[in-house]
């Protein structure tokens, strides 16, 4: 699979090591839990929808759900990380963190390993057994099919497509070792069952196992530890939970009382502690911290350049604080204690790259680095939206700009919501916005990324671009996408389609292996029930031609009537890019295959 690297001997001791195919998986086994565990995964099951799946792969995706949310804080659908029975190598549950981003598939890969100038990586493993107790061998069998996954040039036992894509992933990452300046990639992995930790034999295994990954020099770091019932039922409470932290700032000023700002206060606080609070469980960087900022971390421009700089100088460092302009977080909740503060649901919403340089450069920085901190409590949209705004002049985005487009992300907020409850969406604002609102089916949460996805794939023709890399979809459509002159109700168009789509592949009434066409779906829908050409001009027509397809995915029967039509399409498109039939993720990313279906749904009996 890999060269060895004869300059600085990375791969130069990778070996091939026995493939281990028959790991005890117990997935027919009676899930044993404690009545605790139990709970919380009918819970998970019922918010998730997931209420077709076994015991054992509800609990699957329980401990994933758990184990990839200490390490990623934003929302995702945990059953898409699982890998499925047979071939699974007893991988379970695999995802890829790349640069802050949650990553599987293999194209989004190789887009984001293409756009980046440098790689921070970490894979995340987990194997769940529903038994109460721990097997010490599992650790042994996991590290060693893991060693093959990763250095055998060839995968010679049969292995299931969910694993074959994660070696294309792997492929993707270690092609180019110069992107891997900041460190080989991290690798955790997690053995997840409901029994208790503690057993000596199983902690022998897991060292060995660590040792067993660490020798392949493949990972900066191996981090291999188990989760029993209480592990897991910690990493749930913290994964439904608002984002909070704690730090002491004796040096502040109180602010004047000002009109819907609770408290608010001027200080400075050591970068150390900064670093700290925006540094997840996982040790890497809380990307939900910057989600009401206005620029992602704009990686080493000319600014950050500089901010790097003044770090590194040990004679400018330690004047940071009048070199710098420091940052800004918003709390929705505050508590002052003396000089000790706990903020909950806060975001920074000015000082993105002043962040992300800080945290990049934590070895250099010493007990006389400070950081200028603005902290205001409030909970009134209008006010952090004015905050926001008001912090961020100095960007390319004018003042209108920012207001326009946040008022319209608000009215999509409220159109989502304004549903009766059976039609009801929620459009999540700001980063996990409703994870703690126990009556909220998680999957009507609709993100910014899904959002951006599935309106693109209807009302764009992009839906060969949407299931790639979101970063790439956002860039280049980003002048096509939440402007305030478009029709809201078509974004909840594409969400409710998306929705209903999923709802028929979780309750298996549709094969899943459409899976990988599923935003080819959603423009297929749009075609066959509006035709191929754009929502016409103004709101109102645009509304009109919207409430049609609503009509038809809010019944039902009509939904699966109309999607079981579309799929004979899929067929046919799939079969001009591969004879075979097979539909797979590179299947359906062509424009061709766009072209082609939309000429056949066209074809079908009742299509405008």
């Amino acid at each position: 699979m890999l060269a060895a690297d004869s300059t600085s001997g990375i791969f130069a001791t990778t070996r091939k090591f026995p493939y281990k195919p028959n790991i005890v998986t117990q997935r027919d086994r009676r899930l044993v839990m404690d009545r605790i565990t139990e709970g919380l995964v009918k819970q998970f099951q019922q918010e998730r929808g997931l209420r077709k799946l076994t015991e054992s792969e509800a609990f699957e995706d329980f401990a994933g759900f758990c184990v990839i949310s200490s390490y990623f804080e934003d929302e995702f659908d945990p059953e898409e990380f699982r890998m499925g029975a047979g071939g699974d190598l007893g991988v379970d549950v695999a995802a890829i963190i790349i640069n802050g981003d949650l990553l599987l598939d293999a194209a989004d890969v190789r887009a984001a390993v293409a756009q980046a100038r440098t790689l921070d990586v970490r894979f995340i493993i987990t194997q769940a057994k529903t038994s109460q107790g721990f097997e010490a061998k599992v650790f042994t069998d996991l590290s060693d099919n893991l060693v093959e996954l990763f250095t055998a040039d060839t995968l010679d036992y049969p292995a299931s497509p969910e694993i074959a894509n994660l070696r294309e992933c792997i492929d993707a990452i270690y092609a180019d070792l110069g992107k891997l300046s900041r460190g080989l990639p991290a690798i955790s992995v997690r053995y997840a069952s409901t029994g208790q930790v503690g057993d000596s034999m199983l902690e022998a295994k897991r060292k060995s196992a660590v040792k067993r990954l660490d020798q392949t020099n493949f990972f900066s770091e191996v981090d291999a530890s188990p989760l029993g019932a209480r592990e897991l039922r910690d990493l749930y409470q913290r994964a439904t939970s608002a984002v909070s932290a704690e730090f002491t700032m004796p040096k502040r000023i109180t602010l004047p009382k000002m009109p819907l700002v609770e408290q608010a206060f001027l200080g400075i606080l050591p970068a150390t502690d900064l670093v700290r609070i925006i540094t997840d469980p996982g040790g890497g960087i809380r990307k939900t911290l910057f989600f009401e900022n206005v620029r992602d971390f704009q990686d080493y421009n000319p600014v950050n350049l500089e901010i790097q700089q003044t770090v590194r100088d040990s004679g400018n460092r330690e004047r940071f604080a009048v070199l710098n302009n420091g940052i800004t977080i918003v709390t929705r909740e505050l508590t002052l204690a003396g000089d000790d503060i706990h903020i909950r649901d806060f975001q920074i919403v000015n000082g993105c790259q002043t962040c992300h340089v800080l945290f990049d450069e934590k070895a250099n920085l010493t007990e006389g680095v400070h950081v200028n901190v603005r902290l205001i409590q409030s909970r009134e949209e209008n006010v952090i939206t004015g905050i926001t705004t008001a912090t961020n002049r100095q960007t390319a985005v004018t003042d209108e700009d920012l207001q326009a487009r946040e008022s319209f992300h608000k009215e999509l907020e409220g159109l989502f919501q304004s549903f009766t409850e059976g039609e009801r969406l929620y459009y999540e604002r700001r980063s996990r916005q409703y994870s703690s609102q126990q009556s909220v089916e998680k999957t009507r949460i609709i993100t910014r990324s899904s959002l951006t996805r599935t309106y693109a794939s209807m009302f764009l023709n992009e839906p060969s671009r949407a299931g790639r890399y979101y970063k790439e979809l956002k860039e280049t459509r980003e002048s096509d996408l939440f402007q305030p002159h478009q029709s809201s109700l078509a974004y909840y168009t594409s969400a409710a389609t998306a929705w209903r789509i999923e709802w028929l592949f979780r309750n298996k009434r549709i094969d899943r292996k459409y899976t990988p066409a599923k935003y080819q779906l959603l423009m297929a829908v749009k075609t066959y029930l509006l035709g191929t050409g754009d929502l016409p001009q103004g709101n109102r027509l645009a509304d009109r031609e919207c409430k049609k397809i609503l009509g038809v995915i809010w019944d039902t029967s009509a939904a699966e009537e109309l999607i079981q039509k579309l799929l004979p399409a899929i067929d046919i498109a799939a079969k001009v890019e591969d004879p075979s039939g097979v539909i797979t993720r590179d299947t359906v990313r062509t424009q061709r295959f766009a072209e082609n279906l939309r000429r056949e749904v066209r074809r079908l009996d009742g299509a405008k």
